[in-house]
């Protein structure tokens, strides 16, 4: 069984082996991919982490041995930007980038040398509390949207909920209707709690977006960028323009 670490701060994850494919997730520096099938400059991988699939550039990942994948840590990036040496150059990562193969803030890689001098971030349910919530979410306020996105550079809305669920070692899928499909039923705006997650549909009836409640009247989301709107018992209703731009579905609680 063949893996691959993303070797970049994101490695886009195509629906086909092109350039010009739709991008529908992206491995963020540090993961780990299941290699399924090649095609010159792309593999297909499915992500370890979430299970999704997609084509990646190959020189955008590095091999990594069996051994190795089975050993992965939790630990993430934890400032906004986060400089690894790659074979003694600098590269910028982002906020959340896995760590899980790096020992005392080193890797090597067949030719691939890293090393992290920052301090990781160690996933914690026990921190699952309102004020660092609120910490890891307001980290994200103004990236932009970006469909298959999962950085602060570029993030959709449920790769944001997923992202700051990671902190918490709290695992989301990658889609909305997916992260929907889990955790128990609030079965009132008003019953909400910190970190609850509220669940929009379209004119069909599927769900389309997700977002985080901060409490009974405010959501974080991802919709053009990421940031913060009122939300009642029909939706959410855009800060700036008093536009309702989401029609309420569901509220789900994750337990801690």
């Amino acid at each position: 069984m063949a893996y691959v670490m993303a070797i970049v701060g994101a490695v886009p994850m195509r629906a086909d082996a092109a350039h010009r494919s739709e991008m529908v997730s992206q491995l963020l520096f540090g993961e780990l991919g299941q290699v399924l099938e090649t095609s010159r400059d792309f593999l297909r991988v499915r992500s370890i982490y979430d299970g999704y699939e997609g084509w990646c550039q190959t020189a955008q990942l590095a091999a990594v041995p069996d051994f190795m994948a089975t050993i992965v840590s939790k630990d993430v990036t934890g400032d906004y930007v986060n400089t690894v040496k790659v074979n003694g150059k600098d590269m910028q990562i982002p906020f959340g980038a896995s760590l899980g193969l790096f020992m005392h803030g080193k890797l090597k890689l067949d030719k691939y040398h890293f090393e992290y001098k920052g301090t990781p971030a160690v996933p914690n349910q026990s921190l699952f509390i309102p004020d660092y919530i609120k910490h890891i979410a307001y980290t994200y306020l103004n990236s932009p949207y970006l469909w298959g996105g999962r950085s602060v550079f570029g993030i959709d809305c449920s790769g944001f909920t997923q992202q700051v669920f990671r902190f918490f070692n709290m695992v989301l899928p990658r889609d909305a209707y997916q992260q929907a499909a889990l955790g128990d039923v609030v079965g009132f705006l008003q019953e909400v709690i910190c970190g609850d997650l509220a669940f929009f549909d379209n004119e069909e009836g599927r769900i389309t977006h997700v977002g985080i409640l901060l409490d009974t009247e405010h959501i974080i989301h991802a919709s053009g960028k990421v940031r913060i709107d009122l939300i009642d018992n029909m939706g959410i209703l855009n800060t700036d323009t008093g536009e309702r731009t989401h029609k309420l579905r569901i509220i789900k609680r994750f337990k801690q």
